[in-house]
């Protein structure tokens, strides 16, 4: 068979939708109406929780409407059901091991699951995002990404094999390598209703680390990369095949409290340039950072209003300008000894040669050894802390999102983008979203992972006005995000969110959503997978040859 053709194969298990229990309830559908974008207006007849992958090809053969869910921990709207059946994954929960360097498991396993039972044998998954109770499913669907990008890349580099339930029933076993786009024919996906005719798009991603803004092209691309970050709009995903790595290295936390944004840079620059270093030559004593998280002078506000520095534990001097948080990774075996002791000894005279040595000289070398706490491995409760530091800046615009949607008009909703720049451009981009917001006379938090070029700048609303102005800046963002080589949807996906959709035919262009259109109509004649998420239907090409 040519490499380009794959053959889809009934299910393993008769698929019979009357086997599963379809719930009518007011009480069982009403709890799964909206995912954490609290986006409006979702709504669905009924929910099913099949078991295996002939009852979800039984369920999707038979509904006209279907969006699969997981954990939905989407921000983007794309796990808020548009009518017809909520089919849950939740019970889709065994996990296989599949040699030393992979493991299977079902769309429906938690990450902190899944990593729990690979710590059992000695590995683990690097690319987890931030929230550990998503499930493996709809992160293979966003192709999710997370603070260790930097170091890891995103989940597709980690997806080796995929098992997919499609709108017709049928299922595809597809694995990494295996099927090959043809430049000139691109794809045929052969089943028991025809052969589909798939062609990539002509359309080209940007180059950097994250993207999640629809699907993926390439001339030569891999079959099993169009499924990866398809939102559920291609195919039910049923079970992955993920690779892993042995037992994790031990992990420093460092905070260090930057005077101001260009320091802050420099600083991230060099420990981009250093760790990369490492990487490419396996230096035992290299400098190795996983991740660098970072927090604007209002994110610093905020926790000191909301008291988030005084239940760390941290005083974060009047003078700093960004908190950047490190994940220093470092030999296992390291720690027990205090932090003080540790950094003490790594800048003596005749300190040994590691990467704690080299990482406080080069915080020496750029004024901010003085500035930084490090948590050492082993000491997991002040590691904790400093990592739930990082976490109330966002729960703490969130919240004050909440209270004005309350207090002042029930249309305020969070009011955020998800932007990427090449990390050589990241302090102009900076600038950029300084300007828009402060143009337009807004309040507002920027936050995220630096060392991609990643991060999350945040509308803190006072009115349903500043929402319109907040959107209208996001706008313009994504505009210059683009200009600068970079992509306006990260990694959070496109889901059913108006804006993010706007974003993506700005940013690639119409005649590309219809490229987009084609494949989605060529996998799903009807258009009966997760409805709205992405883009909505209109005239476009594609579909079954008999």
């Amino acid at each position: 068979m040519p490499t380009h053709v794959i053959r889809a194969r009934p299910p393993r298990t008769p698929p019979v939708a009357a086997a599963v229990v379809v719930d009518t309830s007011r009480d069982a559908i009403g709890a799964h109406l909206e995912d954490a974008a609290h986006f409006h207006g979702g709504h669905a007849e009924s929910i099913a929780r099949p078991r295996s992958e002939g009852e979800v090809a039984g369920l999707i053969t038979a509904a006209p409407r279907l969006l699969a869910i997981g954990a939905q921990s989407s921000v983007t709207g794309g796990a808020t059901p548009d009518g017809g059946l909520i089919l849950s994954t939740s019970r889709l929960t065994a996990i296989d091991d599949a040699g030393p360097s992979h493991v299977r498991c079902q769309a429906g396993v938690p990450l902190h699951t899944l990593q729990q039972h690979l710590a059992a044998h000695g590995r683990w998954f690097p690319p987890v995002p931030t929230f550990t109770g998503a499930f493996a499913g709809g992160v293979v669907s966003t192709n999710a990404a997370g603070a260790a990008t930097f170091k890891y890349g995103t989940t597709r580099r980690w997806v080796d094999g995929l098992t997919i339930v499609l709108a017709c029933g049928c299922v595809l076993d597809v694995e990494r390598s295996a099927v090959l786009a043809d430049p000139r024919r691109g794809f045929e996906v052969v089943c028991a209703h025809g052969t589909r005719v798939v062609r990539p798009g002509s359309y080209r991603l940007p180059s950097v680390p994250k993207c999640s803004a629809g699907y993926f092209a390439d001339p030569r691309m891999d079959l099993i990369d169009l499924f990866i970050g398809a939102e559920g709009t291609l195919g039910v995903i049923v079970d992955a095949t993920l690779r892993v790595l042995p037992a994790p290295p031990s992990v420093a936390i460092a905070l260090i409290q930057a005077p101001s944004e260009p320091s802050a840079i420099a600083l991230v620059a060099e420990l981009r340039r250093l760790s990369q270093r490492t990487w490419e030559s396996g230096d035992p004593h290299g400098v190795d950072v996983a991740a660098i998280e970072h927090l604007d002078r209002r994110c610093l506000e905020i926790l000191r209003e909301d008291g988030a520095d005084r239940r760390a534990d941290v005083a974060i001097a009047d003078d700093t300008d960004v908190l950047l948080m490190t994940q220093l990774e470092l030999a296992a075996g390291v720690g027990g000894e205090s932090a003080f002791n540790q950094i003490a000894d790594a800048l003596s005279a005749d300190a040994a040669d590691s990467a704690l040595t080299r990482f406080c000289r080069l915080l020496e070398a750029h004024a901010m050894l003085d500035r930084t706490e490090i948590a050492m491995p082993g000491d997991v409760k002040r590691a904790e802390q400093l990592l739930a530091l990082r976490e109330a800046a966002p729960t703490g615009v969130n919240r004050r999102v909440g209270e004005a949607k309350r207090a002042v008009d029930l249309r305020i909703e969070k009011t955020a983008a998800d932007m990427i720049v090449p990390f050589e451009s990241f302090g102009e981009m900076m600038a950029v979203y300084r300007r828009g917001y402060q143009r337009r006379g807004l309040d507002f938090a920027i936050w995220g992972h630096i060392s991609d070029g990643n991060v999350h700048p945040n509308v803190i609303p006072q009115s349903f006005d500043d929402v319109v102005a907040g959107k209208d800046a996001i706008l313009e963002f994504g505009r210059e995000a683009a200009r600068l080589g970079g992509c306006p949807l990260a990694e959070h996906g496109v889901g059913r969110s108006p804006l993010k959709q706007r974003l993506l035919r700005e940013f690639y262009g119409e005649a590309a959503i219809d490229e987009m259109r084609a494949i989605k109509t060529a996998f799903d004649p009807e258009w009966k997978l997760a409805p709205g998420v992405i883009f909505v239907k209109h005239e476009s090409a594609g579909g079954l040859r008999p």
